[in-house]
């Protein structure tokens, strides 16, 4: 039972009443909960009878000269085609309905308004709202199982029924884009404790996320093309951190992310697409944290080196004692063994004191030459 707007049409189907549409027009300007239009349709009954025939569909004689301007259709096309037109033609005529219309709706998409529908005994009434309906509803005859029976709905007290917390639970975790964030959530939380063993957060935090992902994605229509490349533009993004490709591991894991995001859902149904928003603003943050990786590695690398023996470059010290083309220098207050660089002329000496710069190291031995404008040269 559905209600749009202040009117709602009611048919009879099989053993119980369902209303669509709002009135002027049926089956338009409905939603889908979200806020966006669909169109709604008519079902005659959701049950066959076992005195229903499916070959009771005769074909129309008009129907190839119809189609003879239209796109062919393939054999299962036209085979799938037919069988729906057999189907509701034997429920129209079970339940006394406009058999040409129902037909129609199959064949052509037909729709008509409210009251449209009324005339054409597609429907059985038109009620303002629950109350008004359950008024129209009383001392009606239904048939159930082959059995007629009276409704007696007048002075009824009407119950919603709300969904318990484990449905609104499930419910709210099967939306694409919740699933879609746990998923992320998941995998980064288990990428977290990988790099860094012994956080425990993270990889709890992350293993409960990707198993409700999991159970998610069992339930909706995934594409598994674009699961896979998702986790691949994960995976490359957090190459990147580790990699020295400049950027090319970053860049190709945002594009495989951001496709695979675009193709995870396979199907065209409204309600089931990841929200472009949601791509985009993660897109944009792996791309900003890509970009301050990438800034902090040009920077590193023009930085100064601190550290190991390449530090001790350019360094100055005094020479200690020298003979013939070796000696011993200080350097960081440490005494290390020194030989004469290319640049000192051979024979050469240099003198206790004197300033000497660091132009190389060979293990354990430091290759010098005399400091420019040093006092002893």
């Amino acid at each position: 039972m559905a209600r749009t707007h202040n009117k709602l049409c009611c048919v009879q189907v099989a053993p119980t009443t369902h209303l669509c549409g709002p009135k002027p027009r049926l089956g338009h300007h409905t939603t889908d909960g979200r806020g966006n239009p669909r169109k709604s349709r008519i079902e005659t009954a959701p049950d066959r009878s076992p005195d229903t025939d499916d070959s009771s569909d005769t074909d129309d004689p008009g129907a190839g000269k119809e189609a003879a301007g239209s796109s062919p259709q393939s054999a299962m096309e036209k085979k799938v085609e037919s069988d729906a037109r057999a189907y509701i033609r034997g429920l129209a005529q079970l339940r006394g309905r406009n058999v040409d219309w129902a037909e129609k709706a199959v064949k052509d998409a037909a729709s008509l308004s409210a009251e449209e529908a009324l005339r054409e005994n597609v429907i059985d009434l038109i009620a303002d709202d629950v109350p008004d309906l359950m008024t129209e509803l009383d001392g009606r005859e239904v048939v159930v199982q082959g059995e007629t029976r009276r409704l007696e709905t007048a002075g009824l007290a009407v119950t919603p029924v709300s969904p318990d917390w484990r449905t609104e639970l499930l419910s709210v975790i099967t939306n694409p884009n919740v699933a879609y964030i746990l998923m992320l959530v998941g995998i980064y939380g288990l990428l977290f404790e990988f790099y860094s063993p012994g956080l425990v957060g993270p990889g709890v935090i992350g293993g409960i996320c990707l198993l409700l992902a999991l159970y998610a994605f069992h339930v909706l229509p995934v594409d598994y093309t674009g699961l896979a490349l998702i986790a691949l533009g994960v995976a490359l993004m957090a190459a990147e951190l580790f990699l020295p490709s400049f950027g090319i591991l970053g860049i190709g894991g945002i594009a495989a992310f951001v496709i695979g995001s675009i193709m995870l859902m396979d199907t065209d149904a409204p309600g089931f697409a990841i929200a472009w928003p949601l791509i985009g603003s993660i897109a944009f943050v792996a791309g900003g944290l890509l970009m301050i990786v990438l800034t902090l590695l040009a920077r590193s690398r023009r930085r100064a080196v601190v550290t190991g023996p390449e530090e001790m470059i350019d360094d100055i010290g005094p020479v200690l004692d020298w003979s013939g083309n070796e000696g011993r220098v200080r350097v960081h207050g440490e005494v290390w063994r020194a030989r004469a660089g290319e640049a000192v002329a051979p024979g050469n000496i240099l003198a206790p004191g004197q300033e000497v710069r660091v132009v190389g190291i060979d293990g354990l031995t430091l290759e010098v030459e005399p400091r420019k404008n040093s006092p002893e040269q």
